[in-house]
């Protein structure tokens, strides 16, 4: 981030007595990242939120890799998952290394029954399709088509959809997930040059404090296994907090994009950024204005990385044979770029609609069966002309 933000109810001084109006004590809790290092909030319950009732049966989450080595350019058609009703089950990961796992969901109702607390990684949710609210033990988000929220590892959470078509992009991070180092001052503050600002986050809001005892079902993830957990009080009993770890979301609707007068490199586009990946986000932008210029994106060779686009909205101009949902993987060790035809269908275009979501890896990336069951199986020859293919 990193910015700071409170709700509720806080001591005015840290590690203090906070006594409940009633009598006894509110109980408090540092949430914190990177051992004590990293960005930190502090929380204060009105119970212990160290009492576990009962451990219950665990479930292996562990993807199956079909390619642990891959050198092949895939589309996967992102819209064949298949819908669910339950949103953990709705999750489906595609391509994954130790870093990150990338992957799709179409859940079809709200997180009932269950809290959820991802414990191995910071997630980043994009919503493709639908609606709803993010309600976490630190607050509220709504959110709609187009926004990323960005919930820390730890978090504990629900989510409530006011749709049934509901489609996510995913990620699981192992590592923090910030702003790029490149757009923050020394203090970390957003500078003047970024795509975006502080303005345009999604913060908490609407702390929901529960004060109810009985048996709360959580579901946590940790060592990729789904431990299931029963709390002697609800989650959210959180009266009130401050720091600087929180989730938060921003819509890719106010990413504003950085043009020039010849063709921008995609860091340009980034959003996000962590030791091992970056995301980066395609918007709706005014083309290169040299009078020679070209705007399709020049042959790169991706030798320091895996490159994963996921097509949200728009006609993509690189691309043949793209649609909403596509996901096409470009691994390191093989140079792609415009097919053919796309350079110069864009000579003379002044501006393009492409809305995407980009994530690069600097390891690459092992394929799920999941994966090959949506991979078209033809992507890599698709940069052929007509003559090369009967040739």
């Amino acid at each position: 981030m990193p910015i700071y933000h409170t709700l509720g109810q806080v001591p005015r001084k840290r590690h203090t007595i906070f006594e409940k109006p009633g009598g006894g004590y509110h109980y408090e809790q540092l949430f914190g990242t990177v051992g004590f290092d990293g960005m930190s909030s502090l929380m204060y319950h009105l119970h212990r939120p160290t009492q576990v009732k009962e451990l219950l049966e665990t479930i292996d989450m562990t993807p199956k890799i079909a390619v642990e080595k891959n050198l092949q350019s895939r589309k996967l058609i992102g819209f064949n998952v298949q819908p669910k009703d339950d949103f953990l089950e709705s999750r489906t990961p595609l391509l994954v290394n130790n870093d990150v796992l990338l992957g799709l969901a179409a859940p079809r109702k709200s997180v009932k029954g269950y809290f959820y607390k991802n414990a191995d990684a910071d997630e980043l949710l994009f919503i493709h399709k639908g609606k709803g609210r993010l309600r976490t033990m630190l607050g509220t988000i709504p959110f709609e088509y187009g926004d990323y929220l960005l919930i820390p590892r730890g978090m504990i959470y629900q989510i409530d959809f006011d749709t049934e078509e509901n489609r996510l992009l995913y990620l699981e991070s192992h590592h923090p997930m910030y702003t790029p180092k490149r757009y923050r001052n020394w203090f970390g503050q957003l500078l003047e040059h970024s795509p975006y600002s502080e303005r345009d986050y999604k913060m908490p809001r609407d702390l929901e404090t529960y004060d109810e005892k009985g048996n709360f079902l959580l579901k946590i993830k940790k060592g990729g296994v789904l431990h299931q957990a029963v709390y002697a009080y609800h989650p959210f009993d959180v009266v009130g907090w401050d720091g600087y770890n929180f989730p938060w979301g921003i819509s890719i609707h106010d990413f504003e994009p950085i043009t020039g007068r010849v063709h921008q490199p995609p860091p340009v586009h980034q959003m996000f950024g962590t030791d091992a990946f970056v995301v980066c986000s395609f918007c709706p932008r005014l083309y290169d204005y040299h009078p020679k210029a070209v705007p399709a994106p020049y042959n790169h060779s991706n030798i320091d990385s895996d490159e994963v686009l996921y097509y949200v909205d728009g006609d993509f101009m690189s691309r043949n044979d793209i649609a909403q949902g596509h996901i096409t993987l470009h691994p390191g060790g093989i140079p792609h770029g415009p097919h053919p035809g796309a350079m110069e269908r864009s000579i003379g275009k002044t501006k393009t609609d492409e809305l995407a979501v980009m994530v690069d890896t600097f390891r690459p990336l092992m394929v799920t069966e999941e994966a090959l069951t949506l991979d078209d199986g033809k992507y890599y020859k698709s940069w052929l002309s007509g003559d090369e293919k009967i040739n």
